[in-house]
């Protein structure tokens, strides 16, 4: 069947406004306004003008974006293999839960007291999370995997400080395979960036890492099974070496699906790990807002009075079992605060239904069914096509994910990476992560986890090798891909430029009357 994405010509909903109004409040009845009272806006917060809304009706509005939503493809749509980002099927029930009226109208600040089943929920996340990861402790503050990693290399200089070695401890060690919001966050924390190379065999260079270690090292970042899907083999060796000049080793969770119910960061001699709900626990990406970026820690010692769970921000939730109640608390020594309240709490919610529903079993069986799904796609993929290589230990077993190159394609018929990527999309898939990791070069990381089935790989791998064989005969046709879908190839370079990047209806209606708006 060939497949062709709906297209609408459509316009934005500012521009389907023609001014029609459902209810006008300035019409309200006498009776009405003297039961409502005089309402005043203060004079600082009053607007000089109306503000500029779309007016449609219900129905208006549900079809406009019945529209948009045909153009757009999902994981409800189709396989989602975006290798890191860990695209699981999203289940419809947990959705259910997560936005219950009780939960979605409860104010961030009510009392303990009124919502102790909220509080139950969290304190079991919190207890499953600190299981999984073989952890001592654990915050579901942060509202994002990058904050949870912001969060982990702040509690790394915070624990240096209190130790009295702030200033001496300030390097963090970071392979070149990781993700870039690593020795970003690590940066942010105030610490110079070590990087590491990558040796032929997938592992971290272990004798460069050896090299860079010193007494000025605060920490290692790490991610395990890496960006590559391979884990790293000498981990233990690692964790001590780490541990010999008292720095702290940071576990990176975005790849934790490919190790679930197997091994733990707590039991390799991580420090501190944070974990990607989004990713391993099936919450949407975004999920109708941030995103949830639980940090877990071991219980060591800090300093007098102080253990490393006491550094975490809040707040945590804790059973008191004298009042036979849920409580929050902040731990004594807390790194600060991140957001009102008690985290992302839908999402938060979304993954605790996932992990209930599986239990222990169906969560390892989940990471296995993810291993076996990658491994099964690369050893057919480069068993039936030439035009794919796979660098870094090519014959060590993958775990989630795999990042193949697509370099021996574009050698020989000059058809990229994102040439393939482009070329997936006519075809009705979604394309896999390009140019990351950057030490492989025509990069392509596909991750099926365990939500597709036999049936949609080998899908998936035929439409490879029919890109693989178009390029081969017409490489001009693969190059202008896709012309199936709602959008064609966009320009790379305006799409990111500041002077064409247009965030808001304000920015776009800027420039069409004249006045430009330029992000800086």
């Amino acid at each position: 069947m060939t497949f062709y994405q709906a297209s609408w010509d459509e316009p934005l909903i500012y521009e389907l406004s023609q001014g029609r109004r459902g209810l006008d409040f300035s019409s309200l009845s006498e009776e009405f306004r003297k039961l409502l009272g005089e309402v005043r806006v203060p004079e600082g917060l009053r607007r000089e003008s109306p503000p500029q809304l779309p007016e449609l009706s219900e129905v208006e509005v549900v079809r406009h974006y019945t529209r948009l939503s045909e153009m757009s493809y999902g994981v409800d749509n189709g396989p989602v293999p975006l290798g890191s980002c860990t695209m699981k099927y999203n289940p419809k029930v947990a959705l259910r839960l997560a936005y219950d009226d009780r939960i979605a109208y409860s104010h961030p600040l009510l009392p303990d007291e009124s919502v102790q089943g909220l509080l139950e929920i969290l304190y079991h996340l919190q207890e499953w999370l600190k299981a999984i990861t073989g952890m001592d402790a654990c915050t579901l503050a942060p509202a994002a995997g990058a904050q949870g990693e912001f969060v982990g290399t702040y509690v790394i200089r915070l624990y240096h400080a209190l130790k009295g070695q702030g200033e001496a401890k300030d390097e963090i060690i970071v392979p070149d395979s990781a993700h870039g919001t690593n020795p970003a966050s690590a940066a942010m924390a105030g610490f110079k960036v070590i990087e590491i190379p990558t040796a032929q065999d997938g592992n971290m260079d272990y004798e460069a890492f050896r090299s860079a270690l010193s007494e000025r090292t605060a920490g290692l970042m790490l991610t395990n099974p890496s960006t590559l899907g391979l884990f790293e083999q000498r981990i233990l060796e690692i964790a001590e070496d780490v541990h010999s000049v008292d720095g702290l080793l940071y576990y990176d969770g975005a790849n934790l699906n490919g190790i679930m119910g197997r091994a733990r960061p707590g039991d390799m001699g991580f420090d501190i790990a944070h974990l990607n709900l989004h990713k391993t626990f099936s919450t949407p990406h975004g999920g109708g807002g941030p995103g949830a970026g639980p940090v877990c820690v071991k219980d060591r010692h800090v300093a007098d009075g102080v253990r490393l769970p006491d550094l975490l921000p809040g707040p945590i939730v804790y059973y008191d079992k004298g009042n036979s109640m849920y409580r929050v608390k902040w731990p004594s020594a807390s790194a600060g605060v991140l957001r009102l309240g008690l985290g992302n709490v839908p999402q938060l919610i979304w993954a605790f239904s996932y992990i209930a529903a599986l239990g222990p079993q169906g969560l390892r069986e989940a990471g296995e069914v993810s291993v076996i799904n990658t491994n099964y796609f690369v050893r057919r993929l480069l068993r039936e096509t030439k035009g794919y290589s796979l660098p870094f230990g090519p014959e060590r077993p993958r775990k989630h994910e795999v990042v193949i190159s697509a370099e021996p394609l574009l050698s020989e018929t000059g058809v990229s990476a994102e040439d393939v990527s482009k070329a997936l999309l006519d075809r009705g898939f979604y394309a896999p992560t390009m140019y990351f990791p950057l030490i492989v070069k025509e990069a392509l990381m596909v991750e099926f986890t365990e939500s597709e089935t036999k049936e949609n790989i080998d899908k998936y791998v035929e439409a490879l090798k029919e890109i693989e064989k178009a390029a081969r005969e017409n490489p001009e046709l693969v190059k202008s891909a896709p012309s199936r879908t709602a959008v064609g190839r966009v320009d790379n370079v305006r799409a990111n430029h500041p002077r064409f990047v247009t965030p808001s209806y304000r920015v776009l209606r800027g420039r069409v009357e004249g006045r430009q708006y330029v992000l800086k």
